[in-house]
């Protein structure tokens, strides 16, 4: 009874947590404030750390080390959020990064109602020894935290397009990560592991059109959870959750505009798990200095800026759900 209690009281006051519909898991919530201001519009994109939640694949493009984090009172304070990463590029244009996220829940009240078992129902309404205090016999945290370990190479190929004289150019990213979780509840534990694998390729507009102004189009594939990832309890029914695979497409254009200093990007994502999610994104550039981004997925609207400021880039995101707005905040370092 005491473990029912304390799971059904727990399973409520998360319930709200997860952003999207049929979120079932913390790891939906996603990483990366940038990526976040871009209503998650970003497997096409993925040039920062955050690339190893959104598509390993795009850490390859980093010509720089980087060091990110990110942290969130989710919720009107209910749950803290916080992410951090670091990537590094290698020789023979390949990198390797470690993303590491925990979502915490404080002061989770429990009720202890072990009292009552061998009572039946008219000793529990007739007699007030048996009635619910309504005062907790205890509280406790909950922690869920995700490790994920990546690696990207990056290839560039010229396709020979004889007949019309040119070639075009393609950067083609491969990556993978290898994920880690584990979950705290009361006094149980239940890990799992799992495996992500990324593709994003990119080519130049302007040599395919013949059109110097032209910029860039990318496309991103991520398959999230490919090898079957189970989170195993240690509970008296070793009690077993699955995290289902799930297909992220995503396409993104990326315009120059020299007499602004500027550049505007365009991305779209769609998310297969369920019965699936749109997210549209844009983002705004200036001079390597600002960003403005605007998103939107699934009913919810999001925003942020960012400013680089002695070569380190301040994020900010606001995200809409259903419960009310959760503020993002995080800093990017590369070096």
């Amino acid at each position: 009874m005491k473990r029912i209690i304390i799971t059904l009281a727990t399973l409520l006051l998360l319930a709200p947590l997860f952003s999207g519909r049929y979120a079932g898991d913390f790891m939906s919530i996603g990483a990366g404030v940038r990526a976040l201001g871009m209503g998650g519009a970003y497997s096409a994109i993925a040039s920062d750390c955050s690339a190893i939640y959104w598509n390993t694949a795009g850490i390859a493009q980093m010509k720089k080390a980087e060091v990110s984090a990110m942290h969130a009172f989710l919720y009107e304070g209910l749950a803290a959020y916080d992410n951090v990463a670091y990537c590094q590029p290698l020789p023979n244009e390949v990198t390797i990064g470690i993303n590491i996220t925990r979502l915490s829940v404080d002061d989770i009240p429990y009720f202890d109602e072990s009292y009552l078992i061998g009572t039946n129902v008219d000793q529990r309404i007739n007699d007030s020894a048996y009635h619910l205090p309504g005062v907790p016999d205890g509280k406790f945290k909950s922690t869920d935290d995700l490790f994920q370990f990546a690696f990207a190479k990056l290839i560039h190929y010229d396709a020979n397009m004889g007949w019309l004289f040119f070639e075009v150019p393609f950067d083609i990213a491969l990556g993978g990560n290898i994920k880690y979780i584990k979950r705290s509840l009361h006094n149980q534990l239940g890990t799992g592991t799992g495996f992500d694998f990324g593709v994003l390729v990119k080519t130049d507009m302007g040599v395919v059109f013949d059109m110097d102004e032209l910029g860039d189009i990318s496309f991103g594939v991520n398959f999230q959870d490919i090898s079957g990832t189970n989170i195993n309890w240690d509970t008296a029914t070793e009690h077993s959750d699955e995290i289902l695979f799930n297909t992220k497409f995503g396409i993104a254009i990326e315009q120059p505009i020299p007499s602004l200093k500027s550049a505007l990007r365009l991305a779209y994502d769609y998310d297969y798990v369920y019965e699936g999610t749109q997210h549209f994104g844009a983002e705004w550039e200036y001079d390597d200095l600002a960003w403005l981004r605007l998103g939107y997925y699934d009913k919810n609207f999001s925003c942020g800026a960012s400013v680089k400021l002695y070569g380190v880039n301040l994020d900010y995101a606001l995200i809409t759900n259903p419960v009310g707005l959760s503020n993002r905040i995080g800093l990017r370092m590369n070096f």
